[in-house]
């Protein structure tokens, strides 16, 4: 009898600790759950909704909530004390706080029972409507981020992109850029502060010459979660064009 591996198409789910609040007698913070989350996208990648499910030893249960949610991304306080983590950092944490070994992620997804959806809206027009010569479609996103980014954190992206991007000029008011070519596919990203200090982004412009969406998907999730794994929390993903 042959076995057949069935592989999950989507993404890992995205984890973070949830430290304790600071105070006078113990300023330094530890651990007291976990976060973890999903986005739902539309077929063009942009976002459609987000489902979470958090988990402390106090509580009796894995519990979801969308107002926590969207407090992790607009509550200072709040967002002090969350911290992206992988996934191995998340079950150090599950285990040490007494809940054993961490649920694999269908059963995870199991938990996610309030749904945030997100508004949608036609693509923004960004730059020329036609893509380049021996391109069939220019896209261009934009990933949204809550929390900042350190000098040190910014420096490690630099060298973390810099076997790509070819030694591509930053546009003005980006702090670190790449780029990479996939089966004739072209992928060129910048990322930015927005405002004054109100949220970073990752602008991404996508040039396609094949007809699959395979690499766009990988590369989209990649750079969100390598911003993600360096402190920013993803708060939406905009499609420009």
């Amino acid at each position: 009898m042959t076995v057949v591996e069935v592989v999950d198409p989507r993404p890992p789910l995205d984890y973070y600790l949830l430290l304790s609040q600071r105070c006078n007698r113990d300023p330094a913070p530890v651990v007291e759950g976990i976060v973890v989350e999903e986005f739902t996208r539309h077929r063009d990648l942009s976002t459609a909704g987000l489902d979470s499910a958090g988990w402390t030893p106090t509580g009796a249960d894995w519990w979801s909530s969308a107002s926590f949610s969207r407090g992790m991304r607009t509550d200072r306080e709040l967002l002090a004390r969350v911290v992206p983590s992988s996934r191995g950092e998340a079950e150090n944490a599950y285990r040490q706080l007494g809940g054993g070994q961490l649920p694999e992620e269908p059963v995870l997804r199991t938990y996610f029972r309030d749904h945030q959806p997100f508004a949608t809206a036609p693509p923004l027009r960004l730059g020329p409507a036609q893509p380049p010569t021996g391109f069939h479609e220019r896209r261009v996103y934009r990933v949204l981020f809550a929390k900042d980014l350190r000098d040190d954190q910014v420096a490690s992206l630099r060298t973390l992109w810099q076997p790509t991007d070819n030694g591509t000029p930053r546009s003005p008011g980006s702090v670190a850029a790449g780029r990479r070519e996939q089966g004739g596919d072209q992928f060129t990203w910048e990322v930015r502060r927005l405002g004054r200090g109100l949220a970073w982004c990752l602008d991404l412009v996508v040039l396609l010459r094949t007809d699959t969406s395979a690499a766009l998907d990988a590369t989209l999730y990649g750079l969100t979660d390598g911003l993600r794994q360096h402190g920013l929390i993803p708060v939406t993903t905009e499609r420009f064009s």
